[in-house]
């Protein structure tokens, strides 16, 4: 076995555990919080964080920038380099976020005038907003750390930090969480957290990396110019995807009024909790492929991509199949009952989704190559016309058609366009990806199929938490059983064919 596939492996399996952990304390912590705020006092939580959410624009691209560079000039052992350009940015995410702070002061002053706050303590949401914008400083200067960890392919030391602190916000939460001033208890939990979080990738970074040094000597402003041709891009793809998945709420509260909003956010929020540990393996294959760039290992390459596309497509496909059987009652047991036109708008959003995860890493390959302006000038056209479909079909659709008008741009631009370039780039055919990356999934999604045909068939009795866990754990068995017979089957007929050849 080669070393890119061991290492493909163990980050993969790693991330991707410490992610299916993360997403699990969130997903149970979320009714617990509705609970003891109240919808009405949640509501202002999801506003306000809402808002807060563009501030993630403010890392203006870099974060793809540093954990791109970090992997070239360690594997280079470039360490001049690696320094300038892991100080200059954090020389601008601290610009950023002092600016950041000013604008959550002018935000908090205002607060008093703003109509919407009417029922609540205009206080407290002063404090919450300082506390948010606190927050984001913290989280920006601390991102590089986390950057450079990235960069060096210690996800697993990276998700780790990560897992201890969401376990750490949970216990607080559960153990301080009351409804007076809950806003701002839950405001304060998450900048304590994010504190902690960051001095933990500053220790772990300084670890594992001897050689780095943040200092003013090595602030080289003429640096500035590379990374930022870079940077711009991967800013323009931020801002694409802060539209395609961000916005789609706002325009059903236009269009649709406030009530449909609800319905709609369920299904986006479920697929974000399934989308974000695949996502994971894109989020690896840009540093690994900026690696290897340095190296000039186009096989080794060629081999990243056909396992990462592999291995998306299974989990988004799977992800698919699972919903269409069992999507309604995991809302239902979620949720409670109510939200009828939910699992219809998830599974056109999951559609979209087994497209756009696969591509993906085609797109993070792509970027680690250094090749960002095409990439990122698609995915800003593909959020212009989603965002100009989804008005146009909410009117004779409703919130299914908002849905479609997500999943159908990313369906004609990243198939149209970011997989034939990403192939042309790699030297791939599409016909030698279809066979090698796709071909193999087959048989174990069809398994996958099979087993949940007959489980909703003869199960129909499913809407409890026991009953979903143990079909899903059937599921991943059954996935991972088929596709184990299929290798091994695979690996017994490969002598018998050379011989007869």
């Amino acid at each position: 076995m080669s070393s890119i596939r061991r290492s493909m492996q163990w980050n993969v399996g790693a991330s991707w555990f410490v992610h299916v952990a993360s997403l699990v304390i969130g997903f149970f912590l979320m009714p617990y919080v509705i609970h003891v705020l109240g919808d009405g006092q949640y509501g202002v939580w999801v506003f306000i964080n809402c808002i807060a959410s563009y501030a993630g624009l403010l890392y203006l691209g870099f974060g793809s920038t540093i954990s791109r560079y970090v992997a070239k000039y360690s594997s280079e052992q470039d360490w001049q380099k690696l320094n300038e350009v892991t100080t200059l940015v954090f020389a601008v995410y601290v610009v950023m976020g002092l600016i950041a702070f000013a604008v959550a002061i002018v935000v908090a002053l205002l607060v008093p005038f703003l109509p919407i706050w009417k029922s609540h303590s205009t206080l407290e949401i002063q404090l919450v907003t300082l506390m948010l914008g606190l927050n984001v400083v913290t989280g920006l200067a601390g991102s590089v750390f986390g950057g450079v960890l990235m960069g060096l392919r210690r996800f697993d030391l990276e998700r780790g930090v990560s897992l201890t602190c969401d376990i750490s916000r949970l216990i607080l939460i559960v153990v301080f969480l009351q409804r007076p001033w809950g806003l701002l208890t839950v405001a304060t939990i998450y900048w304590v957290v994010t504190l902690i979080e960051n001095l933990g990738y500053i220790w772990l970074a300084y670890r594992q990396l001897t050689n780095m040094s943040i200092s003013r000597k090595h602030l080289n402003w003429s640096f500035f110019n590379d990374c930022c041709e870079f940077s711009g891009f991967a800013f323009l793809n931020a801002i694409a995807q802060q539209l395609i998945y961000a916005t789609d709420t706002v325009v059903i509260g236009v269009i649709l009024g406030e009530a449909a909003v609800t319905p709609y956010f369920i299904a986006l929020r479920l697929c974000q909790y399934l989308r974000t540990p695949v996502e994971k393996v894109s989020a690896i294959c840009m540093p690994t492929a900026g690696a290897l760039t340095s190296k000039l290992q186009s096989s080794a390459l060629r081999e990243l991509l056909g396992r990462a596309l592999g291995l998306t497509f299974t989990l988004s496909a799977g992800t698919l199949i699972g919903a269409c059987y069992f999507g309604t009652a995991l809302i239902r047991t979620w949720m409670g009952p109510g939200y009828e036109a939910t699992p219809s708008v998830l599974m056109i959003l999951l559609i979209g989704q087994v497209v756009a995860l696969p591509v993906g890493v085609v797109r993070s390959i792509l970027f680690g190559l250094g090749q960002v302006r095409i990439p990122a000038l698609v995915y800003l056209a593909e959020a212009v016309v989603n965002l100009v479909l989804s008005l146009i079909l909410a009117y004779s659709m409703g919130v299914e058609g908002v849905a479609w008008g997500t999943s159908i741009p990313i369906i004609a631009f990243e198939l149209g366009i970011i997989l034939p370039l990403g192939l042309r780039q790699l030297g791939c055919s599409a016909l030698q990806v279809f066979r090698e990356s796709i071909v193999p999934q087959l048989l174990p999604l069809a398994g996958l199929w099979v087993y949940s045909y007959q489980v909703a068939r003869y199960f129909p009795n499913h809407d409890n938490w026991p009953a979903l866990l143990i079909i899903t754990g059937g599921g991943a068995a059954v996935l991972c059983v088929v596709w184990l017979l299929e290798r091994f089957v695979e690996r017994w007929l490969s002598p018998r064919t050379a011989s007869v050849a």
